[in-house]
This record gives C-alpha cells, sequence and structure tokens, in this order.
C-alpha cells in the first residue's frame, strides 16, 4: 500500500494512490483508516509530505564505511540528532538555501515512519510498530557543522527535511537502494545492506532513548553527502519501492 496526503480543492486528506489515481481514504493511517470511494486522478491533485512527524530522528555514523570521530574507532552503535517538524516540506516544494551557509549539500535516506506509540522496542519486535517507508532528503549545511560543533543548526533550517512521496507499507526494508540525483545526474547510490545497524536495530536503538508517537520519522543513516547544492538545482533522492522524490533548490 503507498499511502499519501494529499490537497484538493480544500484542507489535506490521506489517500492511497494506485496506478495513475489517488483512492481517498477516511481518518488517518494510525487511527480509523478506511477506504473510501472516491478517486482523483493524480494530475489533479498537490501530494503533501506524507506526514507531518513530532520529531524527526536521524542517525549518523551508520554505514559499514563511515568512519568514526578522529582518532577514535567507529561506534558500536549510531549517534542520533533530531530534525524539528518544521524543518519538513513536501515533493515539488523548494529546498531553501539559507544565506548562512556557503555549503548546503544533501543526501538519500531511508525512512521509517512509526505507527503506534512505543518505547523499549525489541528489534525482533520493531516491525510491529513500523507503519511504513518513505523517502528522506537529508539536507545539511555542511561548513556550519565545522563551526559551531554541533548538527543543531546545520540540519534544522526550514525545508532540510523534504519527504515523500509516498508511505509504502509492505517493503522490505533489508536491500533496499537508495540514490541521490541532481539535474538529472547520479551522484550516489547506496544499499541498505551497507547499514551498520539494519532497521530493525536502529528503531530499538532509538526506542531506548526516547518515546516514539505515531507519525514519528527516523532516517536510518545509508545516505552520503553529494556535494554543494546551488540555487536552480533539481535534486532528486530515490528509494528502491518507494519512487523519487523531487525538489529544487531556491537561493540564496
Amino acid at each position: 500500500m503507498h499511502i499519501v496526503r494529499y490537497r484538493i480543492d480544500g484542507p489535506s486528506r490521506y489517500g492511497v494512490l494506485e496506478g495513475s489515481a489517488v483512492i481517498e481514504c477516511g481518518g488517518t493511517p494510525f487511527a480509523g483508516f478506511r477506504r473510501g470511494r472516491r478517486r482523483h486522478p493524480l494530475r489533479q491533485v498537490v501530494l503533501l509530505a506524507p506526514v507531518l512527524p513530532g520529531k524527526i530522528v536521524g542517525v549518523g555514523v551508520n554505514r559499514r564505511e563511515d568512519p568514526g570521530p578522529p582518532g577514535e574507532p567507529a561506534p558500536g552503535e549510531p549517534s542520533l540528532f533530531l530534525k524539528p517538524p518544521s524543518a519538513v516540506t513536501g515533493p515539488g516544494d523548494p529546498i531553501v538555501h539559507p544565506p548562512q551557509s556557503g555549503r548546503v549539500e544533501c543526501a538519500a535516506e531511508l525512512a521509517v515512519v512509526i505507527r503506534r506509540r512505543c518505547r523499549g522496542v525489541a528489534a525482533a519486535r520493531a516491525h510491529e510498530v513500523i507503519l511504513g517507508y518513505t523517502c528522506l532528503n537529508d539536507v545539511t549545511a555542511r561548513d556550519l557543522l565545522g563551526r559551531d560543533g554541533s548538527v543543531t543548526r546545520a540540519k534544522a533550517f526550514d525545508t532540510f527535511c523534504p519527504l515523500g512521496p509516498s508511505i509504502v507499507t509492505d517493503l522490505d526494508p533489508r536491500a533496499l537502494t537508495l540514490e541521490t540525483w541532481v539535474n538529472g545526474t547520479l551522484r550516489h547510490a547506496v544499499s541498505t545492506k551497507e547499514l551498520r545497524l539494519p532497521v530493525e536495530d536502529v528503531v530499538a536503538c532509538v526506542s531506548e532513548v526516547m518515546t516514539l508517537l505515531p507519525g514519528d520519522v527516523i532516517a536510518t543513516g545509508a545516505g552520503a553527502a553529494v556535494g554543494p547544492i546551488r540555487n536552480g538545482d533539481r535534486v532528486e533522492v530515490r528509494v528502491e519501492g518507494v519512487g523519487g522524490l523531487v525538489n529544487t533548490v531556491v537561493g540564496p
């Protein structure tokens, strides 16, 4: 099932994407979700970010090739950071290059969408709390990382977390190809087979630290930065089985 959030002549709604049509649904994917009868041609709707998360948890140092901190061995578990909900933007929306940064980068990530409230989830049972998976573009002001000594500002600007276009509920996350394209050129490709900690372990690790709520998003850390993106660039991140998420850079 490909769950979408969309707008057509009014407030946002949830639906299911089937071919070139969106089937309107009642409720939300987290409560009372039910298929309706109304069908809308995909070309007539505006796709939005498929979820409005209460928090976005990013996972760092989670590919086998990722180095640890200088002079130290790679950690046995990933580091975590947060992006604010205000960073979320949807398919086709602009990525705004902030004037404070001289080098903004992007990276394709597999994102997990949490289905229900949970805490201390065992990896073997992580599938019970996962609604599905979507594309996430982890946009970062790379030069601010070194300047601040912290990831907070570099990851938190408005529009720095494009999500979409849909949440896929029946996807096996163990061997998916993630690609980052800029202006039609493939900049980077990676597989989730390269994760140091697989998706289930990532969910378990995060849930040991914080309570996860319906709609929360976890970026699993498979991506890699692809160099600077600039005003006018067309950026697309693709997740096998989900599709492509396209945004255009605006400014500075």
